[in-house]
């Protein structure tokens, strides 16, 4: 199974999709990420560079210095849309209920996504979601195997 309704082209934090897998009802949602680094603290060679040490390097050739403009002003413009709020680091975060019964509030996750990056329509959150799948219903089946357990031994006290 797979979330067959995916995440807008623009999501907040609290964004949810859904969709159901056997007995189970499973909720995607958009987790705005708790660590402030900025975007160029978090990837190493965010910022170009002509150095070919330098993690950002470009690469050599007879365009290297267009290259280099045109990365620099690219990595400018989204670190500036970071600075106003145009776009964010989040986690998508799975939970897994059974006939209203929340089994897992926390199956899975994955952390420090950007959505609403510049030039992107943020399909790669849907995507997340649905990697994310199969390991929140092994979760959710082990909640459910652990309270199935529980509820017997109640039974037989």
């Amino acid at each position: 199974m797979m979330f067959a309704q995916g995440f807008q082209s623009y999501v907040c934090p609290g964004d949810v999709i859904s969709c159901e897998d056997g007995p189970f009802t499973v909720l995607a949602q958009v987790v705005a990420d708790d660590c402030l680094d900025a975007p160029d603290q978090r990837q190493d060679g965010f910022w170009p560079s002509l150095y070919a040490n330098a993690p950002g390097f470009i690469g050599p050739g007879p365009n290297h210095c267009q290259w280099f403009a045109e990365a620099q002003a690219k990595a400018e413009a989204v670190m500036e849309g970071w600075r106003k709020g145009d776009w964010f680091y989040c986690g998508i975060v799975l939970s897994v209920s059974l006939e209203g019964v929340q089994l897992a509030s926390h199956a899975a996750s994955l952390w420090g996504i950007e959505a609403n990056y510049p030039g992107t329509d943020n399909s790669y959150l849907t995507e997340v979601a649905n990697e994310l799948l199969p390991e929140s219903i092994a979760v959710a089946r082990e909640a459910l195997a652990r309270l199935t357990r529980h509820a017997a031994v109640l039974e037989g006290a």
